[in-house]
């Protein structure tokens, strides 16, 4: 005998079958004498009831089914929301972290300035102190091409207070002419370029305190003393760099 497998019906189709039954069993009473009659119908509404009732639950399985598979959907789809937002919110948080780290980079850098430059301007204040001239020098002429032309100014300046007589000295005096000339104080860098023509008339640094000496005067209007100056720095150092951007200058203004 070969056996067979069992069928499975759906709660909704089981019932179904079983009023089927169940109608067909009240039909075949319908046919036995009439003393069965009233009982027949008392059971034939009930039936009614019945399957009004299966029909009840029927339809609600099916709103309950529709239901599961909307709240399924729906949270699927929350899923989705959540990982893209956890996605989004780890890249946020690491463009947070690196700004924060920048600014924290910068803030390290401005306040290692800020000590350096306190340092330098206790130590200057300090009577006594010994200084070291080629580093300030150097600190000074960091100072000018950094535009920090005040802390170049006042080194420069006690540079050449303690250490005139050294080689550097008047490369010390042409920075305290640069300083105010980037300060655009020209008739304070006219004077000290001055300084350099007269207290260093041997030095290297001559031709060039000449030429920004002839452009301090230019800024200031002074177009017949700059001319002068530029037909000295000619004469005297011929040679020169600065006797060639001289005569570029003299040239153009001659065309002018």
């Amino acid at each position: 005998m070969i056996p067979t497998a069992p069928v499975r019906f759906s709660p909704a189709s089981a019932r179904r079958r079983a009023l089927a039954a169940l109608v067909a069993v009240i039909a075949t009473l319908g046919m036995l004498p009439g003393c069965y009659m009233p009982q027949l119908m008392r059971l034939q509404g009930g039936l009614d009831s019945l399957r009004a009732v299966v029909d009840t639950v029927t339809v609600r399985d099916s709103l309950t089914l529709a239901t599961l598979r909307e709240l399924r959907r729906e949270l699927a789809e929350q899923r989705d929301i959540l990982l893209s937002t956890r996605a989004t919110a780890g890249n946020t948080t690491r463009e947070m972290y690196d700004q924060m780290q920048r600014l924290q980079d910068k803030l390290d850098e401005v306040m290692t300035r800020f000590t350096q430059t306190s340092e330098r301007a206790a130590a200057r204040a300090t009577p006594g102190t010994d200084v070291n001239p080629a580093q300030l020098f150097d600190q000074a002429t960091q100072d000018l091409t950094q535009g920090r032309y005040g802390m170049a100014l006042q080194g420069f300046r006690e540079y050449v207070r303690k250490f005139a007589t050294t080689e550097l000295a008047d490369n010390a005096q042409y920075g305290v002419g640069e300083s105010f000339f980037a300060l655009a104080n020209f008739d304070s860098s006219a004077a000290e370029y001055s300084r350099v023509t007269s207290g260093w008339p041997q030095g290297d640094k001559v031709p060039a305190a000449l030429y920004k000496l002839a452009l301090s005067k230019e800024k200031l209007g002074d177009a017949a003393g700059a001319r002068a100056t530029f037909e000295d720095l000619l004469k005297r150092f011929p040679n020169s760099g600065e006797a060639q951007l001289a005569r570029e200058r003299v040239g153009g203004n001659r065309r002018r």
